[in-house]
């Protein structure tokens, strides 16, 4: 049911409509800057500026539109799409794709930033099996396109207490520096055996946004909670792996026996 009375279409989802059937036919194509609110709601019947911000905010959620600080609204361009492959177990050793947090056939290049001793928030807290507070390292990986602007990123969170004083307490750092968790977890005799992962599609906030090159506030996104476990099922490192939705397709293999079901 619309805003409103039943039946009734809500102002702002009627501007929506005429804003998007524009760029839809052409009329106005990619990085259009539309014009403003107030002569967008005169052109529209005089609806208020609140109801053009509203109409704006659902087609930026939408990926057809995106707000460019100190200039306006413009006519989004659609964004080559590529597939994030979950998980790849072709990649080289060391590479981001082998870890897991790079897509399959990424082309770009990456940066990582640890911080070490910060204190657990109580919901990473959780994920990890430990107490509020408790020291873990965080790390911030940013996937590059070629104009060097970050299309995708993730943020891992590691126990101190299992890797703190041993030479992989940096993910990015010692020699097992881009080894990915496995490998790394696996030097200092712990085995992990296996990863979960939640997907859920979320709407970008103002800090995730700035995270994004060309991402705007209320976009859409998929967010990937990765968890690894080891073989006695305690948590090593969890992850926030934050996708656009308007540029990847994320796709998971899964391995099949004989007396598999499928449901």
């Amino acid at each position: 049911m619309a805003d409103g009375t039943q039946g009734e279409v809500a102002p702002y989802q009627r501007v929506a409509a005429a804003i998007r059937a524009r760029i839809a036919d052409g009329t106005w194509p990619p990085d259009h800057k539309l014009p403003s609110r107030s002569a967008l709601g005169a052109e529209f019947g005089g609806v208020g500026d609140n109801v053009v911000r509203r109409a704006q905010e659902v087609l930026i959620a939408e990926g057809l539109l995106e707000g460019r600080a100190g200039s306006g609204t413009y006519v989004r361009a659609p964004g080559e799409r590529r597939t994030l492959q979950r998980i790849p177990a072709s990649a080289p050793e060391g590479s981001p794709v082998r870890s897991g947090l790079a897509p399959a056939g990424f082309e770009g290049t990456w940066e990582a930033e640890s911080e070490a001793k910060l204190a657990a928030p109580p919901e990473i807290a959780a994920r990890l099996g430990i107490a509020a507070g408790d020291h873990v390292v965080k790390t911030v990986y940013e996937y590059l396109d070629a104009g060097h602007r970050p299309v995708m990123v993730t943020t891992s969170w590691e126990l101190m207490a299992l890797t703190g004083g041993s030479v992989i307490v940096l993910p990015e750092g010692g020699p097992l520096a881009g080894r990915g968790v496995t490998a790394r977890m696996a030097h200092i005799g712990i085995t992990v055996t296996r990863a979960e992962e939640v997907v859920r599609p979320i709407q970008l906030d103002r800090g995730q946004a700035k995270l994004l090159a060309g991402a705007t506030l209320g976009s859409l996104a998929t967010l990937i909670e990765r968890t690894h476990y080891a073989t006695d099922g305690r948590p090593v490192e969890t992850a926030d792996i934050l996708v656009p939705a308007d540029r990847w397709d994320i796709a998971y293999t899964i391995p099949l026996t004989p007396d598999s079901r499928e449901n």
